[in-house]
């Protein structure tokens, strides 16, 4: 297994812009898929949360999301659009702060442009629950945390509030 470490808040290479990546680059980036979907796996087992993850949050600063719901799925160089003006409130987790929520808004829904692991374009239309997932994993890529999207200073609380919020 090859689980790697998260960085976690305060590392300053959190707030690092990643860069693109190449076709000729697919034979690394399938090694770092696989330290992804250890490392989101084994966090998994530990916090009893976590659905995606984001190359930067191994300290790997290229654009690159990994997202295992149902089946495992490659995000290479994403790109979103068409995001909806319908915005969402919800309080949001990070593998990178695991013990704390923090309360943003999102759109409710969006489309995500992307290449896969055969670096065949493809897209994907996101709704609720997924799309706040893949804007939080895509803005690790920008170099965006939850903490900065923070409606005010009220909306932070620890994960051991989830129950009272």
């Amino acid at each position: 297994m090859a689980m790697k470490e998260v960085l976690l808040l305060g590392n300053p290479q959190l707030y690092e812009v990643s860069t693109t990546i190449l076709r000729e680059d697919l034979d690394d980036i399938r090694n770092i898929v696989t330290d992804l979907h250890d490392t989101l796996l084994a966090l998994r087992q530990q916090y009893g949360a976590g659905r995606a993850i984001a190359a930067p949050q191994i300290g790997v600063m290229k654009r690159l999301l990994y997202m295992h719901i149902d089946k495992p799925t490659v995000f290479i160089n994403p790109v979103l659009d068409m995001m909806s003006k319908e915005i969402i409130e919800v309080w949001d987790d990070c593998l990178c702060f695991p013990d704390l929520l923090i309360r943003l808004n999102r759109h409710k829904s969006c489309r995500i442009l992307y290449q896969d692991e055969e670096w065949k374009q493809k897209e994907m239309w996101l709704d609720g629950d997924l799309s706040e997932l893949l804007q939080h994993e895509f803005d690790h890529l920008e170099g965006i945390l939850a903490v900065s999207r923070a409606i005010d200073g009220q909306s932070f609380a620890l994960n051991s509030q989830k129950e009272h919020l």
